[in-house]
């Protein structure tokens, strides 16, 4: 069967293509879910039609995912990291690459392979508030990319409250001093938080307080920041590299290099609601 021009107008079906627009849209919301292969059973269940997983594979990469331009404010953001396993010849070790993955609170997400140039550009092309929050765990990878971020002036940098409590634990000793120690964190006081270990030298110790210090113009006030109803915590990006990771770690995948940026902008179409109806 064929269609005429305004047919395929009308119908919004691309010239030179079989496909209609709903069987690739749903092509393209199982396969950000599952494998190819997974996708393509699948699919033959819920439509009726046979969709290969190279079909459904080439489908994916001549996509253009591109992300999106805000124009709303943003006000906060988050930046996290995953891993990406690579494929390598029969009994050569397995090899895993790091991607980015940020969080434009509220509005977007987006990850980049090796592209740390490409997230700062797409960042910065957005409209950003003044406080803009920046959240994000103890890594110099992380903030190596928040400082080129819009501003000195105007970042406002968090280090994410779960992460320093984390840290933290792994002190041990007196849970009453590690109490103390929490409640003067949650309050910014970085001094009276070293106070509390005065009396107890251990490399544990000294180690915790040289990351305090590295830190200490990024502890805030979480009390006073939760109050407000600002994010104190990056567990968003967390989640969100954790969504990103189910699909480009199915048990057993390996992926071709030139491969994962197009499966990470294909699963953050996804998440960023894409292929919703």
């Amino acid at each position: 069967m064929s269609l005429s021009e305004k047919q395929a107008h009308v119908l919004k079906v691309k010239p030179y293509t079989r496909w209609s627009p709903y069987l690739e849209k749903c092509c393209l919301l199982l396969s950000a879910n599952a494998s190819y292969n997974n996708s393509a059973e699948d699919i033959k269940v819920l439509t009726g039609m046979s969709v290969s997983h190279s079909t459904q594979q080439r489908l994916v990469h001549r996509q253009d995912f591109e992300l999106p331009d805000l124009d709303q404010t943003v006000e906060e953001m988050s930046v996290d990291g995953g891993k990406v396993r690579l494929r390598t010849a029969k009994g050569e070790p397995c090899q895993w690459r790091d991607y980015k993955a940020v969080n434009l609170h509220e509005h977007s997400l987006g990850a980049f392979f090796c592209e740390n140039v490409s997230l700062v550009s797409w960042v910065n092309q957005q409209p950003l508030g003044t406080p803009l929050i920046c959240l994000g765990d103890g890594h110099d990878g992380i903030w190596n990319i928040f400082a080129e971020i819009g501003t000195t002036s105007q970042r406002c940098e968090i280090l994410d409250w779960y992460h320093l409590i984390e840290n933290l634990g792994k002190v041990g000793g007196s849970q009453q001093r590690l109490d103390a120690v929490e409640a003067c964190l949650w309050f910014g006081d970085v001094d009276g938080a070293i106070e509390q270990f005065k009396d107890w030298q251990h490399e544990r110790v000294k180690n915790f307080i040289i990351y305090l210090n590295k830190h200490r113009h990024r502890i805030v006030n979480y009390g006073y920041y939760q109050a407000e109803g600002i994010s104190i915590g990056s567990g968003s990006i967390e989640s969100t590299v954790k969504q990103v990771g189910r699909r480009i770690k199915i048990s057993g995948a390996q992926w071709e290099e030139s491969n994962v940026p197009q499966v990470l902008k294909h699963r953050c179409a996804y998440l960023n609601g894409q292929f919703s109806t």
